[in-house]
């Protein structure tokens, strides 16, 4: 659904919320790791959705942004919209149907779709010329958004799309400059994020209409992008030092994950055995792609202590 000139950007993309201050002492998910490198070998990839089989969606870049799937470790089958420019494969469901983004030689942005094997184009009636689709769920109905400009900011607007009628999202929400949807489960819980300034970012969460908003220690910048059947949402929050990590939320509590060696994590998608996926920026700068698989889960009511021992001690902006 954070980069230097000579890569192209990727995707963009209230419960409880604690002091910012405390957000080093967040509980910590614990996952075992699997890296994956862009096969291209120009060090930039994104994992952006994963289904049950544990099949990944995601794009690379050697000259242009190229789609995929992936079956770890290193099967990789392209998927790139017929005639595009470039292709981004961003959401995967469970029957192996995918949403992505592709650019026509005119230089406009269209969602797509690949269901049964047949991609289609997914454009919202009010714009032609900016479009993406970041979410798909098994009854194929889509999330996304649309700009009215080739450019694509500002006045994004989310939405979702199912048999190709089109239902705002944004006017649920609260006033804003740009809001994207970009998961969507099979219960037709939908999340993504708005931006209140050009500044910042809330996430939300969309159950029937009703709108929670998600902000993670009182972040000033936060997206959400991915969730499960169970309601696990995940996403990304920058800290008070402007450095990204990635976060789960299940059912209120959060955590932090940020994979050894990271120093901006975005986690984007997350399947119903808890698995997620996403990438990172490393010590060479380099955008390394993730998929994490759960080993234990955090005891929540451990970190009220832990915090009270420590008071005494002293989202990869994406790539622009």
């Amino acid at each position: 659904m954070n980069t230097s000139a000579a890569k192209p950007p990727s995707l963009k993309l209230l419960l409880l919320a604690l002091p910012l201050a405390l957000a080093p002492l967040a509980a910590r998910a614990q996952y075992a790791v699997t890296t994956v490198t862009d096969p291209t070998g120009t060090n930039f990839i994104n994992l952006l959705g994963i289904n049950t089989a544990g099949t990944i969606a995601g794009f690379d870049n050697a000259t242009t942004n190229q789609g995929f799937t992936l079956t770890l470790p290193n099967s990789f089958t392209a998927q790139n919209f017929p005639g595009a420019a470039s292709s981004m494969v961003t959401g995967i469901n469970n029957a192996g149907s995918t949403s992505g983004i592709y650019m026509d030689a005119a230089g406009n942005t269209h969602g797509f779709t690949r269901i049964g094997g047949t991609f289609a184009t997914v454009d919202n009636p009010a714009s032609f010329v900016f479009n993406q689709a970041l979410g798909i769920n098994n009854a194929n109905t889509t999330v996304g958004y649309y700009a009215p400009t080739p450019a694509g900011t500002p006045g994004q607007i989310a939405y979702s799309q199912s048999g190709g009628a089109f239902t705002d999202i944004n006017h649920l929400l609260p006033s804003n400059v740009n809001s994207q949807a970009v998961g969507i489960n099979n219960t037709g819980k939908i999340v993504g994020f708005f931006q209140p300034t050009a500044t910042t970012s809330i996430g939300f969460v969309d159950i029937t209409g009703t709108i929670t908003q998600i902000d993670p220690f009182g972040s000033t910048f936060t997206q959400a992008l991915g969730v499960n059947d169970s309601g696990e949402i995940v996403g990304f929050y920058t800290d008070g030092a402007d450095v990204q990590h990635g976060y789960i939320d299940n059912g209120g509590t959060f955590t932090t994950f940020d994979p050894t060696g990271s120093f901006n994590t975005t986690i984007n998608g997350v399947n119903n055995l808890g698995q997620i996926v996403g990438f990172y920026t490393d010590a060479n700068d380099d955008v390394v792609g993730f998929e994490g698989t759960p080993t234990s889960v955090p005891e929540p009511a451990a970190l009220p202590l832990l915090a009270s021992a420590l008071l005494g001690m002293t989202v990869l902006r994406r790539r622009k």
